[in-house]
């Protein structure tokens, strides 16, 4: 009877990071071989360069990075393991997505990526060239075929690889998470096994990449398209299936199945690591933030500390005469139970120099705006000088909601480098610090059931200027995320003055937004690379 030991390896890459991406290669390979004598070690996709390179890809010294590479993994490959890694190739004078198959010191195989996603956060057209042919490899009697990503997710590839002969089909990835996406995979894999008639092991990478985070959950399917064992979702770690020969075919075994997360968990996770691998891979010692007593930066400052523990974090309560002493007295509570060091620092001796330096430009002029984002502007100012003093990443705090609309202030609540709630919309922050709280004492319950304020200037509540969150949202899930025009979504049920009003300052704001710092994207259409709308433009509100 064959049997293939198979290691799927849910690596966490670094994007140009060829030495440790390469030296966690050959450590890998080494444990398996350890291990089992001859086992298949499968890579993510790009695992060499890391997922997405972007424009890395067109720096002349690519290939010479990626030789090297591959001449250090195939020097290490002194056992009998089958490799299946990803790295980008040129060949003549076309780049490709290469899934490489090397054994024994040599690169006995290669497959190009055929299907090339151009779309959301994709932007492969820009680097590669379309492979056309399948790859087929006798690894130890068994007929097994490759595909990379994108193949996956059309119909093609698979049914080449099976017509080819394939008995089994690798499928290496680098997929980022949005909430959803497990069931979405899992579905559209079985399909791709049930019309092949071939078994698949899916294997995806795990880590954050700027805004993007990648969730592992890397599976194996049965010919009959049911998954029979899947890795945890945003861990790193090496596991292990066997493909055995039976009567009717290969079939696969010995993976268990982790526990499934739900959707509010997974997105819980997705905050922490793409959090917690911003700051990591960017060397920063720790991040700053201000916590306000307020719901957002509360949540804010609850995934910090689980991404990066007590010691690294640092809140900074800025009062003015506007903030409640539930306020301060809230924050003060929060930072105690979780363990992290508390500031206070008030911005009225700031603000009324301010005041003093602009009196005679705003004399005769009533007060407006321009006072309240004064205040948010010196605190702008606070937390990134104690970033450059000592060396932390200054975390915003605004959510997704808040940003579609305006509803923050350049140069002061956006100032920062890594927005954790950037694609979190305000229903879903509730949700998430209800959620938090059910793991154990963490945000004071009345910073959730107060009805959120700014506190800019007396009295003020959100949805003075803002509808209800759970209409405004719902509007801007229509508008944003699924492209609806004015007309669908009024006539989905919405108000037409609440649709018209949001929508205005949706198409208004995008100046604000491009100069927004980044953030954890957990939806399929966050404001980064999935969303690029000009700046100027007549475009018709709404259409």
């Amino acid at each position: 009877m064959t049997t293939l030991n198979i290691l799927m390896a849910q690596m966490n890459t670094l994007v140009g990071g060829f030495e440790g991406n390469t030296q966690k290669v050959i450590e890998t390979i080494q444990r398996a071989e350890a291990e089992h004598a001859a086992p298949v070690v499968v890579f993510p996709e790009l695992t060499l360069s890391g997922y997405p390179p972007e424009d890395l890809l067109l720096r002349p010294s690519i290939e010479i990075r990626v030789a090297k590479a591959l001449d250090q993994v195939r020097a290490a490959m002194t056992g009998g393991a089958w490799v299946i890694l990803g790295y980008p190739r040129r060949i003549g004078t076309a780049l490709y997505n290469v899934a490489g198959v090397l054994h024994r010191g040599q690169v006995v195989a290669e497959y190009r990526k055929q299907s090339l996603p151009n779309y959301q956060v994709f932007d492969e057209k820009r680097y590669f060239e379309a492979g056309d042919e399948p790859c087929v490899v006798d690894i130890d009697g068994v007929r097994v075929g490759l595909t990379v990503c994108e193949d996956i997710w059309e119909p093609g590839p698979a049914r080449q690889a099976a017509r080819a002969g394939a008995e089994l089909l690798l499928n290496i990835n680098s997929s980022p998470y949005h909430r959803g996406k497990r069931g979405e995979r899992w579905r559209l894999v079985g399909e791709r096994a049930r019309a092949a008639g071939i078994p698949i092991v899916y294997v995806n990478q795990v880590g954050g990449q700027d805004e993007l985070v990648f969730d592992g959950g890397s599976f194996a399917v049965s010919a009959r398209g049911d998954v029979c064992g899947a890795a945890p979702n945003f861990e790193e770690g090496e596991y292990w299936l066997q493909a055995r020969r039976g009567d009717t075919g290969i079939e696969l075994e010995g993976l268990a199945a982790a526990p499934p997360m739900d959707e509010l968990e997974a997105t819980w996770q997705a905050l922490v690591l793409g959090v917690r691998d911003y700051v990591n891979k960017n060397r920063f010692r720790g991040v700053v933030l201000g916590l306000s007593g307020g719901v957002d930066s509360a949540l804010t400052l609850a995934v910090a500390v689980e991404a990066l523990g007590p010691d690294r974090v640092e809140a900074v309560m800025m009062p003015f005469r506007y903030t409640a002493q539930m306020s301060v007295e809230d924050a003060a509570e929060q930072s105690a139970t979780l363990g992290v060091k508390h500031k206070v620092i008030s911005i009225e001796p700031m603000y009324e120099a301010f005041m003093t330096g602009l009196r005679e430009e705003f004399v005769g002029l009533e007060a407006d705006t321009t006072e309240e984002n004064l205040q948010a502007r010196c605190r702008g100012v606070l937390l990134m000088s104690i970033s450059n003093k000592k060396g932390l990443l200054v975390l915003t705090t605004g959510n997704k909601s808040e940003l579609a609309v305006g509803y923050s202030t350049l140069y002061g609540d956006m100032a920062g480098g890594f927005d954790v709630l950037k694609d979190v919309p305000k229903t879903l922050v509730y949700e998430l610090c209800r959620y938090r709280n059910r793991l154990g004492p963490c945000i004071p319950e009345r910073v959730i059931e107060r009805p959120p304020s700014a506190e800019l200037r007396p009295d003020q509540q959100d949805q003075d200027s803002l509808p209800p969150y759970d209409v405004l949202d719902r509007i801007l899930e229509l508008y944003v995320e699924q492209d609806c025009s004015a007309s669908a979504i009024i006539a989905s049920g919405m108000d037409p003055d609440d649709v018209h009003r949001v929508l205005r300052l949706v198409d208004l704001n995008e100046y604000k937004r491009r100069q927004a710092p980044i953030g954890v994207r957990i939806t399929q259409r966050g404001f980064g690379r999935d969303r690029r709308y000009p700046i100027t433009s007549g475009w018709t509100l709404g259409d």
